[in-house]
């Protein structure tokens, strides 16, 4: 199982790095579900997990002048405060409801990412963007998610960025939200250091890979693949989850 962490946590860093997302998607399963640790402190050690990693893959975008500033920073402004009191708010929430929730809002995203770009909508005035930002804070505060897979599909789908500076826009709003998020639940959970080192480490190589690969890859096959993988993600979420609430 500890080979099977190892790899599932090179591809978190792979999915922020290349896709901008998707990592969250992945950081919650691996911790919990491979590395046995409970799911509450699970969200709590994914949230620090992403918000570095994040980092780690934002630089090789930075260098390419991938990442749209004044997008990200008021999307992320906004989400922040969000992010930081649904983080408060999540350990009353029972963990399977959380996650459930989580699978439905990524069935939405995927689905809009696989429509054609040909139906993008272009909302770029400060009023979208901080009314969005504060929705995507709300969903990393309560399930851990840097929200990527919400944030990517908004930015491409509403804000009209191209798929390649969405992803890399993401990256920066993913961090913002996961280190106030993480500092509002730290706390109140206990962490399990070596876990959270060992996917720390191995996520972050995965993210330097993603990052460089992400520049390769046609904008259409961005899309799809991130549309796809999400959708993916939460029939697994589902059929994890949903016996145990039924």
């Amino acid at each position: 199982m500890f080979v099977i962490g190892i790899l599932a946590a090179m591809l978190i860093g792979v999915s922020l790095g290349l896709l901008g997302g998707g990592g969250s998607i992945l950081t919650v399963p691996t911790i919990h579900y491979v590395f046995g640790v409970e799911a509450h402190a699970a969200i709590a050690s994914s949230l620090l997990v992403v918000g570095v990693v994040s980092v780690v893959a934002l630089i090789p975008h930075l260098r390419h002048g991938r990442v749209h500033l004044r997008v990200g920073l008021i999307f992320g402004a906004s989400s922040m405060i969000t992010a930081f009191g649904a983080a408060r708010l999540s350990s009353h929430v029972p963990a399977g409801v959380l996650l459930v929730g989580f699978a439905a809002m990524m069935i939405v995203a995927g689905l809009a990412m696989l429509r054609p770009a040909a139906n993008v909508r272009r909302m770029t005035s400060i009023t979208w963007l901080v009314g969005y930002g504060a929705a995507v804070g709300l969903v990393t505060g309560f399930v851990g998610a840097g929200g990527g897979f919400i944030i990517v599909p908004a930015l491409v789908v509403l804000v009209g960025l191209p798929i390649r500076e969405a992803t890399a826009t993401s990256l920066l709003v993913i961090a913002l939200n996961s280190f106030v998020a993480f500092s509002a639940t730290a706390s109140t959970v206990p962490l399990d250091g070596r876990v959270i080192g060992t996917v720390l480490v191995a996520a972050m190589a995965g993210g330097l890979v993603g990052g460089r690969l992400a520049g390769r890859l046609s904008p259409t096959v961005l899309r799809r693949a991130f549309g796809w993988f999400v959708l993916g993600m939460a029939l697994v979420i589902f059929v994890a989850e949903l016996p145990h609430l039924l």
